[in-house]
């Protein structure tokens, strides 16, 4: 078994609630309620601004220019692709873009992004890979299995989504990271255990902020 495989295994039924959440079935069942996903997409835009830290950071630990070009292709694509399809989704929720700019985390949103900033900043390169694969093989994980069973929603927000992320281009650095740790050798197991382990719980509240609601108190 691949050290990679032994991460998501260690993890597994958080990993298992993560990728079939309820807000993640209802979004392939076209169930969900726009409210709820406009709260996920709203936060999901400012968590890809703290998100950039973790590639950006990597490409400048890499050990290659292989790595750093890897890294940074990818990087361009999420800026040119998935931040178009945020701006395209904000006209459509009609927000301006002084509304947009004026978005704030919720609590689990702050905390998680906190956390990715740390990562990228104190972590070392396989640290960084490490909770960039915990973010980006949990996506493509549930995308594909939506896309698997068929799933095609009418609200063509929902089925964009899923389909940037069951792509083959997800899927291709999802390959790449898997391989970049496998092929080791790992330099602080425990650590890299605890970092996916920590990701894939803010993984799940990240779901759970956005499905059951939440606020600042006061």
């Amino acid at each position: 078994m691949s050290f990679t495989e032994e991460l998501r295994n260690g993890a597994f039924p958080l990993w298992e609630r993560v990728v079939t959440h309820p807000f993640v079935q209802e979004l392939g069942d076209d169930s969900l309620p726009w409210e709820k996903f406009q709260v996920y997409f709203q936060q999901d835009y400012l968590f890809l601004k703290s998100w950039i830290s973790l590639p950006c950071l990597a490409i400048a630990k890499a050990p290659d220019f292989d790595a750093s070009r890897k890294l940074s292709a990818f990087m361009n694509s999420v800026l040119g692709g998935e931040e178009g399809l945020f701006q395209d989704a904000f006209r459509e929720m009609g927000l301006s873009k002084g509304q947009v700019s004026d978005l704030r985390p919720l609590p689990t949103a702050y905390a998680f992004f906190s956390w990715l900033r740390n990562v990228a900043y104190e972590g070392g390169f396989q640290e960084i890979i490490t909770a960039l694969l915990c973010v980006e093989w949990a996506y493509l994980e549930w995308a594909q299995r939506l896309a698997a069973a068929g799933k095609r929603p009418a609200n063509r927000f929902y089925r964009e989504w899923i389909d940037i992320h069951a792509g083959q281009e997800l899927e291709d650095l999802v390959v790449w990271m898997r391989q970049v740790l496998d092929d080791g050798p790992v330099l602080d197991r425990p650590r890299l255990e605890r970092i996916f382990m920590e990701c894939l719980r803010y993984e799940f509240l990240f779901w759970e902020m956005a499905y059951r609601g939440e606020e600042w108190p006061g």
